[in-house]
């Protein structure tokens, strides 16, 4: 294994307290184990974060390139091109910002808790804030569907929310065991949302309707959600260790390990591939035609909190130690 390693000055931060999420238990679900391997050797591309005892936390990609990325307790948005980080001024620190996703017009989104809002910065880095009008806010998840409307989990309104055309609109699903957190637009503007307490999936169609689908593994806590290009639905389990697939009523479940290896962030490639990262081993995982292969990254203390793909089909990752990623796609279809 090789790595280019860009490091400027560093210090050692703290955990992201959001990466956990206070899931410590572990419980055996339903479905079956995929066969794992050893991945093979890969050259991983690393760019060590300034100000790092401010974490990385969510990533995105644009279609022009460009690598996002949010800092917890930082008051910037990252921007990696072209080899560069610069870093764009949101005006205030963001707390626990899980949510980013790239949109169609080159800005990015962000959720934004400390300002109750959910914010846009552009490309010139302007960043301006789509106020939200609960005492509370705790988001998770945020994405942009192809139309530009952005989604994002809004917990503490039971909302899957949507910002189309400057407005507001909340499709609320009123659980007892709380709200949602993960979310994902499929190309034809179907939403897809978790429910961690409740152990579902969510589907908020075109038309607003909602609907949810009940795991098989009780407790299974399902975090990340993403859409394959078969349009399949990929989610994570976080205390079971497994990634489901949701296909019409159907699901499967991959179990990826019996211990607690702290399955965080998830994209699908465009040839099927399922990416995921795992916090407590530092490695990314593949799932690949049953088949799981884990990518140790080069640091012993990594902690890969999310990923993301780009348009050449490289694997980026944010690393709350400070680092942001990248697997070379050459090495990711090994």
């Amino acid at each position: 294994m090789s790595i280019t390693l860009q490091r400027p000055r560093l210090r050692r931060p703290m955990l992201l307290a959001a990466a956990g999420g206070g899931l410590v238990a572990i419980a055996a679900g339903a479905g079956f184990f995929a066969l794992n391997t050893r991945g093979p050797s890969a050259h991983f591309v690393e760019y060590a974060v300034h100000e790092a005892s401010q974490m990385p936390t969510a990533i995105a990609t644009g279609s022009d390139g460009a690598v996002w990325f949010t800092i917890d307790l930082g008051d910037a948005i990252g921007r990696l091109r072209d080899g560069r980080i610069e870093f764009l001024p949101t005006g205030l620190k963001l707390i626990e910002p899980v949510g980013l996703a790239a949109a169609p017009d080159g800005s990015a989104w962000f959720t934004d808790n400390a300002a109750h809002s959910v914010s846009r910065v552009a490309v010139s880095g302007e960043v301006t804030r789509i106020p939200l009008d609960t005492p509370s806010v705790r988001l998770g998840r945020l994405a942009v569907g192809a139309n530009g409307a952005v989604w994002f989990a809004e917990g503490t309104g039971y909302s899957i929310s949507e910002i189309r055309d400057g407005r507001l609109i909340r499709h609320i699903y009123d659980s007892p065991r709380g709200g949602p957190y993960g979310v994902a637009v499929a190309p034809d503007g179907t939403a897809w949302a978790s429910l961690q307490s409740g152990d579902q999936i969510v589907r908020v169609g075109t038309d607003g309707a909602v609907k949810a689908f009940d795991l098989p593994s009780a407790a299974s806590v399902p975090s990340d959600v993403a859409i394959g290009p078969d349009g399949a639905v990929w989610f994570l389990e976080y205390r079971t260790n497994s990634i489901g697939r949701l296909v019409g009523d159907d699901i499967q479940e991959f179990r990826v390990d019996e211990r607690a290896v702290g399955l965080s962030g998830l994209a699908v490639a465009a040839d099927g591939a399922v990416w995921f990262g795992l916090l407590r081993e530092g490695s990314l995982g593949r799932l690949r035609d049953g088949q799981i292969v884990r990518f140790r990254l080069p640091r012993s203390r990594a902690k890969p909190y999310t990923v993301a793909i780009d348009r050449d089909g490289n694997i980026w990752y944010a690393d709350i130690t400070g680092y942001i990623g990248m697997l070379p796609a050459a090495d990711a279809k090994q």
